[in-house]
């Protein structure tokens, strides 16, 4: 059980630790973290130089232009950590010898005077945990929740304390390190995206860092891409036109690779969605995730392996309802948003948002989530025991909400998938499961070529790792 100490009594342990030496470097409404070693004293055992580049013009005279003219960016913290790091290593290295460095860097955007701004950052560490070893990094991704500045200050403060903390005190239990950032910051702040890679995490998988933090509650939401590394929306998804589709993928089957394709490719096509600023995410999601009893890290593994061999960016997500996802993807300025799922599940969304708000909340309720730049799109659900296909032609609606329904149709909010393939219909990944787990043949032919080859070699969802004959 992990027990949260406070800020200050995080910042003096460092402090009187003789073997950890390092340099802050903070920009914008960062200012924070330094002050926290300093105030509680024997801040000479940790700090070699702390700085602030305030101005832009100082900035980058320092670390260099960023071509996408942002500050508060990934690419502008690597830039501070290489900087910084080259300098200790230059300056220090030969009269320090057998103390392990780091250098702490953010660059920060707090909540300003006109509200456009609600605050944001990153901040990482370089760190040793050998003297005169190859360095680790770990970079993150905050969200300010306060409503006020100087609070948010404060946040920043606390939470890069909890991170230098956390990669010197809790580097053997990684999920401890996540779950400690927000250790005296419930509900003040979000941590939507870690990274931590270098010699000591070689046989860590960045993606239990993002479910975890889902998981633990920093984030509702967290991604990685194809190559496995963990990735934040606001570095690719920034204006873009975002399809999501939210469905089981235990195993991805053909029926799962139609309903991408077809659907993104129909997304791309409407009026208004530019193809080139198009993006794509399939979501897992923890109520999908923990949908057969307790979080399983293994499964969570072997469905992340396949999405991810299959060229797919996954959203791991807490957002049952749909309009928790569209509120966090907002903060991106999405262009224009879709849904891509099987008809079924938009048959108990639409129950849901009935049964729930039929007390004249009803408008409201679907408004959260069918805004004009909104859509759902229902790829087609082949019912077992049912020759009939399921679409939104045929959904069994209930009677008070049938104009509503027709409404949504009319407006296009609410659409069919076309141009699938009917011969995948009839593919059930729990049957397939099932086929996989038994080793038993024929389910090679229901999923991609790499899906059946990361299957076997892998020894995935429970594949028999022999088949033994004995001879008496």
């Amino acid at each position: 059980m992990h027990q949260a100490l406070e800020t200050d009594q995080k910042a003096l342990e460092i402090n009187l630790d003789d073997r950890i030496y390092g340099a802050f470097a903070e920009i914008g409404a960062g200012q924070e973290v330094a002050r926290y070693f300093f105030q509680v004293g024997a801040a000479a055992g940790t700090i070699a130089k702390t700085m602030s580049a305030y101005d832009k013009v100082v900035s980058d005279d320092i670390y260099g232009t960023e071509p996408s003219g942002r500050y508060v960016c990934e690419s502008r913290l690597y830039k501070m950590l290489d900087h910084e790091w080259e300098l200790m290593e230059k300056r220090l290295r030969p009269l320090r010898p057998d103390t392990n460095f780091f250098v702490f860097a953010d660059t920060v955007a707090a909540l300003n005077y006109q509200r456009t701004i609600l605050g944001d950052g990153w901040l990482g560490i370089r760190f040793q945990l050998k003297p005169g070893g190859e360095p680790n990094d770990l970079v993150l991704h905050v969200k300010m929740l306060d409503n006020d500045t100087q609070l948010q200050q404060q946040a920043v403060g606390i939470l890069g304390v909890n991170l230098i903390y956390a990669c010197f005190r809790y580097h053997q239990e990684p999920e401890t390190m996540v779950l400690s950032l927000l250790d005296s910051l419930q509900d003040r702040a979000m941590v939507d995206m870690v990274r931590l890679t270098g010699p000591d995490f070689e046989n860590l998988d960045n993606r239990l860092l993002s479910l975890w933090l889902v998981k633990h509650g920093l984030s509702q939401v967290a991604m990685f891409g194809p190559n496995r590394q963990n990735v934040h929306a606001s570095e690719f998804l920034y204006k873009k036109h975002i399809a999501v589709v939210r469905a089981g993928f235990r195993p991805p089957t053909l029926m799962h690779m139609d309903m991408i394709k077809s659907g993104f490719d129909q997304f791309r096509k409407e009026d208004g969605v530019d193809a080139a600023k198009s993006a794509l995410l399939v979501e897992l999601t923890m109520d999908n995730l923990c949908g057969v009893g307790e979080l399983d890290e293994k499964d969570f593994l072997d469905r992340s392996d396949l999405l991810c061999a299959l060229g797919q960016t996954v959203v791991v997500s807490s957002c049952e309802k749909y309009q928790e996802l569209i509120t966090y993807l907002s903060d991106y300025k999405f262009q224009s948003l879709g849904f891509i799922v099987q008809t079924r599940r938009i048959m108990d969304f639409l129950a849901d948002k009935y049964y729930r708000n039929m007390d004249g909340r009803l408008l409201a309720a679907f408004g959260e989530v069918f805004t004009r730049n909104t859509r759902m799109y229902a790829y087609p659900f082949h019912q077992e025991g049912s020759e009939e296909l399921m679409t939104t032609q045929n959904l069994p609606v209930p009677e008070g909400f049938k104009y509503l329904y027709q409404h949504l149709l009319d407006n296009r909010q609410l659409a069919d998938v076309s141009g699938y393939d009917k011969n995948v219909l009839h593919i059930f990944a729990k049957e397939v499961l099932e086929l996989i787990r038994q080793g038993e043949p024929g389910w090679e032919g229901l999923v991609p070529k790499k899906v059946e080859t990361l299957v076997k070699e892998k020894f995935l969802f429970g594949y028999p790792t022999e088949k033994m004959e004995f001879e008496y």
